[in-house]
């Protein structure tokens, strides 16, 4: 593993702890589920990005 995708992996734990933490902490009086929903949708599209960003270079090099 390279330092490029030890960057990219902390990015992704970063955006999964993210997804835990702002909606049972900052989110909590919100009762509406649309709240928790739109943070968990942007977080998935950021992650998506990140995933492919960090296997784009990745090919069988034989």
């Amino acid at each position: 593993m390279n330092q490029r995708e030890k960057v990219w992996g902390l990015i992704l734990l970063c955006f999964v702890f993210l997804g835990y933490l702002i909606p049972y902490t900052f989110l909590s009086n919100i009762t509406k589920w649309y709240g928790s929903f739109l943070l968990w949708s942007i977080l998935g599209i950021f992650v998506i990005i990140a995933n492919y960003r960090l296997t784009k270079d990745w090919s069988d090099k034989e």
